[in-house]
């Protein structure tokens, strides 16, 4: 009951009982719908995440087994390259959409009830009472620097959130690209540009994102990067 295998393992008994991780079948995953297929590193999509991680399993101590990852969710398409131009776009966009799901998060929503804590709630309060605040919308580029040029304290707040959000495994100030996974897969069939403002918050290229790293990506202020406002 508490031995713990990996995501495309499965924990078998030996003929001492004693447990071991053994690579699981793809046929033993759970049927699957259109939605549940994911796009590979490999470029090949599967039915599922668990039929891409049973394979990643069988793969084990080979090169494409070591390479292959969750790339996005949805089947795998073409992906347009991400100019130099797009990228520098890419914060504004981001940044927007993370005030706004913090907007809907904290507007009563029963499915919502209890998302955000109360420290967060009073946070997100002085945002969404302001009137000053965009709505959610598809916004020009200038419409949204405008915005983060005159607005720019509602936007430090929702950085910080999305940090704490991906600090989780563990929850130790610094993001990993494991950590970073969930949201990259969900968006690069949207946002193109991911993969690189990933990359490009890494500087350094130590594989860990500090928290002062993500807030220089989304064009936080130095003075205003702050670890207390990771509740």
């Amino acid at each position: 009951m508490n031995f713990q295998c990996k995501r495309g393992h499965m924990c078998k008994a030996d003929q001492q009982g004693k447990p071991h991780c053994v690579c699981q079948d793809p046929m033993t995953c759970p049927p699957t719908r259109l939605l549940d297929q994911v796009c590979g590193t490999d470029n090949q999509t599967y039915a599922s995440s668990c039929h891409l991680f049973a394979t990643k399993c069988r793969l084990e101590g080979t090169k494409k087994g070591h390479q292959l990852q969750l790339d996005y969710f949805g089947a795998c398409k073409s992906i347009p390259t991400c100019t130099d131009f797009e990228v520098t776009q890419f914060p504004l966009r981001m940044r927007d959409w993370l005030k706004n799901i913090l907007m809907q998060l904290y507007e009563p929503n029963p499915e919502h009830a209890g998302y955000l804590n109360e420290k967060q709630r009073n946070k997100v309060k002085k945002i969404y009472l302001d009137e000053k605040r965009l709505l959610a919308g598809d916004h020009s580029i200038d419409l949204l620097l405008r915005d983060f040029k005159k607005n720019y304290h509602m936007y430090v707040y929702p950085v910080h959130w999305q940090f704490s959000e991906l600090d989780q495994h563990p929850m130790d100030r610094v993001l990993t690209h494991s950590e970073l996974a969930p949201l990259r897969a969900s968006l690069v069939p949207m946002e193109h540009c991911i993969t690189r403002f990933f990359d490009e918050c890494d500087p350094n290229k130590d594989k860990h994102i500090t928290l002062k790293e993500w807030g220089h990506c989304f064009g936080i202020k130095e003075e205003d990067i702050d670890e207390n406002l990771l509740f």
